[in-house]
């Protein structure tokens, strides 16, 4: 049966070895979730390029293309190695490139992924966390930056792709000034994203980050509850130890603004747990 009774505690973002800038394997991140009394862990690593020529395009940001077989294998095999222990769940963590997206819609189809999460890395072809991309813009640059960012972000929601948006307000990570640039395209994107019943995450990395705290912000979260967007939970891992990171805190915080419920997904399914 899929569907789990009582609370469910899950992580569902995280990465391994594989991507080039992690540490530790699957395995090691399956046991982390095991130990912390996790029902559900979803590995959900970096897409690879999909829509490169070349085989492993950025070694230290994503896997090879070769290695996305090798990749699902693995997660498959540890679904039946932990059966009885811990659910495993195959994910991945893809980029979103409008461009790009038939190819990636078609490659990823070929795989039994319990849920795609849609993340958007780039804008204008720059990281969105590479810090000295803001040097030198005007205020009006700023703006223009920021709701391109959102408007890729809503493109994403409408693709059909993703079960989950990845870090939506993750520009932030090194440029902490990203939450204060004034413009109402958030609010658009909130409407688009309730509209294509898409959830977003809580993720916990942004304490790794120089902003501090999760992605989104609680006024996003918010404005994400006003039009009820559903949540779910990711750590984005890196390491082993980050598994599960700061859940129960999550918890109580979406309890706080106001959230009764959050989601968790099984063969692109999605169910509905109490906080």
């Amino acid at each position: 049966m899929n569907h789990l009774q009582g609370p469910v505690k899950f992580d569902f973002h995280t990465h391994h070895e594989r991507c080039g800038h992690a540490i530790g394997t699957i395995e090691h991140y399956v046991k982390s979730a095991v130990e912390k009394g996790l029902d559900l862990i979803g590995i959900a690593d970096h897409s690879p390029y999909l829509y490169s020529e070349e085989d492993q395009l950025y070694p230290t940001i994503a896997m090879a293309k070769s290695e996305l077989p090798r990749y699902v294998d693995e997660v498959l095999r540890l679904k039946q190695k932990y059966s009885g222990k811990i659910q495993v769940l195959l994910g991945i963590e893809s980029d979103f490139y409008p461009e790009h997206l038939e190819i990636y819609r078609q490659q990823l189809s070929l795989y039994p992924f319990d849920y795609i999460i849609g993340s958007v890395h780039y804008v204008d072809d720059i990281s969105i966390f590479k810090k000295d991309r803001w040097e030198g813009l005007t205020n009006q640059q700023k703006v223009q930056t920021k709701e391109k960012y959102y408007n890729l972000i809503e493109q994403s929601a409408r693709s059909g792709m993703f079960q989950i948006l990845g870090h939506i307000d993750a520009m932030k990570g090194f440029y902490p000034e990203f939450s204060a640039i004034e413009t109402e395209v958030i609010e658009n994107t909130l409407k688009v994203i309730a509209e294509s019943d898409i959830a977003i995450e809580i993720n916990t990395s942004g304490k790794t980050k120089d902003c501090g705290g999760w992605y989104p912000s609680d006024e996003i979260l918010e404005r994400a509850l006003f039009y009820d967007v559903k949540v779910t939970f990711g750590s984005d891992a890196h390491t082993p130890d980050r598994v599960g990171d700061e859940f129960e805190l999550v918890q109580k915080r979406l309890k706080e603004l106001g959230f009764k419920e959050w989601a968790y997904f099984i063969q692109k399914e999605r169910y509905m747990t109490a906080l």
